[in-house]
């Protein structure tokens, strides 16, 4: 009863889309869970936190049967992106129709991804969830990896997939060492909604002390990601209702109007981290167990999916042509093929941070000018659009497609 093919360590967005990726596959998955989820989701406390999912992701969502569940909950299509240097006049616009894509990407709530991916691990026979359940201590020998659980129970698997976050245990248990940088920002979140329609477009404008993002919901709603000085960050969080509202329209150049209701604010600190190695034997890092990401591109829930992707098309491959999946020839496979994509989204993300977050008038009209020219580089905004959208490179199949693995 307690032997598996595979055993998931977090059953979160990242984790629980690798568990539908492997179950519909057929194979047989442990997916462990700290927190049951709602299914029944309570429309009066949103969450401020909103992912930009990519058009790559769309594709693994759909290959997985969840779209559906997710787009008749709520899921809002943008079709425009403006961004732009409040030191200097410098701007870039994008728009689908470029491209002939029907949008951009997607603006949906945490919540309402892993509801839909859970819902669809319900009807899964090969997953088996533990939950609500938490990893204790992790034992690999050659032939098999042991997870134990704080309830005293043991699994056993050929693989181990560790999808439980930033500080995840099993890395940890695995002796993999990471790189870590704390960018001394916070993102401050909130949902609000303005005085002028945002026009299904996302915004964002670059600050000294970091961007500030909107992206478009429903009614005439945004979610924010204002990135600020961890100590900046705070003061937003402390500030009045009609204070905050004021600060936030000014910040955003008025592009919106006014602001006229918002919901709760959270902080988030913002540290990159990379796992040195993705894999050891018979286990493998995806998502922020691997990687964290600055949130300026709104990439970090993206690449994670695409980790799990990526493994799973491995897995399931290895285990076709009958080898062992959590031998580490294998999963070498994975870490060459992630590990670099994931480096140089992250380099790119840095760069931009560092490049925007400054406000040295040599380096305002370096960027004003980049800006500039990307704006009217048809191929080159051409170029940046798909490769943001998910729709070039070196893509896993369930992102490439419909169909399933």
């Amino acid at each position: 009863m307690n032997r598996f093919d595979v055993i998931i360590c977090g059953g979160g967005i990242v984790g629980a889309t690798a568990a539908c990726a492997l179950g519909q596959a057929g194979i047989q998955v442990a997916s462990i869970e700290a927190q049951p989820v709602n299914l029944a989701m309570d429309s009066d406390s949103r969450d401020p936190r909103v992912y930009a999912i990519t058009r790559a992701s769309e594709r693994i969502f759909r290959s997985l049967g969840a779209w559906d569940d997710m787009a008749a909950r709520d899921v809002f299509a943008f079709r425009n992106m403006e961004v732009w240097d409040a030191g200097g006049s410098g701007v870039v616009r994008f728009d689908c129709a470029e491209v002939g894509e029907p949008c951009l990407g997607y603006t949906v709530e945490p919540g309402i991804i892993r509801a839909a991916l859970v819902d669809r691990l319900q009807r899964l026979e090969s997953v088996h969830r533990f939950s609500p359940a938490r990893f204790q201590s992790l034992r690999i020998s050659d032939a098999q990896a042991g997870v134990v659980l704080e309830d005293g129970r043991t699994l056993t698997a050929r693989l181990v997939i560790a999808a439980d976050g930033v500080h995840s245990p099993v890395r940890q248990a695995v002796g993999i060492e990471t790189r870590v940088h704390d960018y001394r920002q916070s993102s401050v979140v909130a949902l609000v909604r303005t005085e002028a329609s945002h026009h299904e477009t996302a915004w964002q404008r670059f600050l000294p002390g970091g961007p500030l993002a909107f992206l478009p919901l429903r009614d005439g709603w945004s979610s924010i990601v204002w990135t600020l000085p961890t100590a900046e960050a705070q003061r937003i969080l402390g500030l009045e209702r009609d204070a905050f509202h004021d600060e936030l329209a000014a910040a955003f150049d008025y592009r919106l109007g006014g602001i006229m209701e918002s919901g709760r604010r959270e902080a988030w600190p913002l540290r990159r981290l990379h796992a040195e190695n993705y894999v050891r034997h018979r286990a493998a890092l995806i998502g922020d167990a691997a990687h964290a990401i600055h949130p300026l591109a709104g990439q970090g829930v993206n690449l994670g999916l695409l980790d799990a992707a990526a493994l799973t098309e491995v897995v399931v491959d290895a285990m076709t042509n009958g080898k062992d999946p959590g031998s580490l020839p294998v999963l070498r496979r994975y870490e060459r093929w992630r590990r670099g994509d994931n480096l140089m989204m992250m380099s790119a993300m840095d760069g931009f941070n560092r490049l925007f977050s400054n406000s040295r008038p040599p380096l305002q009209r370096l960027r004003n000018l980049g800006l500039s020219l990307a704006g009217h580089a048809g191929p080159a905004r051409h170029f940046l659009m798909r490769h943001a959208m998910g729709l070039s490179g070196d893509l896993p199949r369930l992102a490439r497609a419909t169909d399933a693995v």
